[in-house]
Order: C-alpha cells, then structure tokens, then sequence
C-alpha cells in the first residue's frame, strides 16, 4: 500500500511539474506524503523584509520587495493548504515584527521571526524573497540552502528546478542552488531555504513577479517543489 501511494505522489509530482495548475491528483498526493512524513503536516512561510525594511525595489515600476514576498506568499499558503498541509506565517501583513522603528529593528524583527518558527516547530521553512544585482541582465529564480545539511540541499534543489522550468517559459537561463549562512536559515532544525523569486533589478523579471496571475503560477511551482521533496523523501 506504500509503494502505491508513493507511486501516485511521483506521478503527480512529475505531472504538475508540467502543468501550471494545481489539480485533484495533486491534492491526493500531498496527502499521501503527510501519511509518511515525519513531524506533521507544518510548514512555515516566511514574507521577508516588512514594514520600514521594504527590501530592494523595482527598477521599472518601484514595487517594494515587502509587498511581493508577502502577496507571493498568501498565494503559497493557500496552495499548501488545499493539499492538506497546515501553514503558519510569520507575517501577515505589510508591517514589520519589530515592535517601534527604534534602533536595532531588524535585529527584533528578525528574532520574532524565529520565536515564531521555533514554537511552530515545523516539517519546513520556506522564506520568501526578491533579488537584486547591478548587472540588470541576470535573470531568475534561485534558492539558497543552509550549508553542510543535506536535507536543505535536496529541498533546495527540488525548488530550483520548479523555478528554472518556469522561468526558461520566459527565456531566462537555469540558475544553480547556493549555500549560505544567512539567519533565516538557522532558526529552526528543520529543512530551510530561502526563496529569491526573481529578480526585481531586471525589467522582464519585474513584469512578471507583479503580475497576480504569474504569482500564482509561481506559488504553485513552489508547492510543487515541495511535493517533490517530500515523495522523495518518503521513497
């Protein structure tokens, strides 16, 4: 009975991964991995950046990264939850965690970020973002992965391919996992990684990444991601 559950989530892992939408055999088989994962069914969702900490900027349309971590994210979390699995946010809206903007926001804003993963105590983090680089011609999706932690690695990897199939619809190049130690990445045992969505410093990325449908699709490539790695993870 294993065998076939697991059989019917890679299927449908592979399938989704070439179609754009969600679909019914998806949800079935997110629900076969929670059969076999370990730790429940949790998965913590991370919109970077909030309140007077915007982020980066687009470069054509000057939309705050704040604004798209945590509309990209709202369209993950209900992706994830139509397939069974239970998401907590760290933010929910446009402002920070910091309390007041006093000196040394960012470092409480941070910290509540992580007071609030550790008593999630979750199966995985994902943290989402936007990138930025002085050449506006670099393009795509990239995920960084805690360093020396194999777990993260795979999780990253399974990401990255859902964000490189999607993007090279767009005619930008595969982009590779990195490692990193970065805070988000240390704030819980669990596998963590961070998310750059896109590139907000390139025009063509910018386009995309502010449109609400292609955040849909994006979300939904990123659950996929997560299927993948969990029906291998359970194999």
């Amino acid at each position: 009975m294993k065998k076939m559950f697991l059989a019917m989530v890679i299927t449908v892992a592979v399938v989704f991964t070439a179609a754009v939408g969600l679909c019914v055999q998806t949800l079935s088989g997110a629900r076969a991995v929670s059969t076999f994962a370990d730790g429940g069914m949790r998965i913590v969702l991370d919109a970077g950046h909030g309140g007077i900490d915007g982020g980066v900027t687009g470069i054509k349309t000057g939309i705050k990264e704040s604004d798209l971590n945590l509309s990209i994210v709202m369209k993950l979390k209900d992706a994830l939850a139509d397939m069974g699995f239970e998401v907590i946010l760290t933010r929910k809206t446009d402002a920070g965690l910091y309390g007041t903007a006093a000196k040394g926001f960012k470092r409480r804003d941070m910290e509540r970020r992580k007071e609030i993963i550790e008593e999630a105590d979750p199966m995985l983090v994902l943290s989402i973002h936007q990138n930025f680089y002085p050449s506006s011609s670099t393009r795509g999706g990239q995920v960084f992965y805690r360093k020396k932690d194999e777990r993260c690695r795979r999780l990253a990897q399974a990401m990255q391919l859902q964000l490189n199939g999607l993007y090279a619809e767009h005619g930008a190049k595969g982009r590779n996992i990195m490692a990193g130690e970065y805070f988000m990445l240390e704030c819980s045992s669990a596998p963590s990684v961070i998310v750059e969505c896109g590139f907000l410093s390139n025009e063509k990325d910018e386009a995309l990444l502010v449109n609400e449908n292609w955040q849909k699709t994006l979300a939904e490539r990123i659950a996929a991601g997560v299927i993948v790695y969990l029906s291998d993870a359970v194999a």
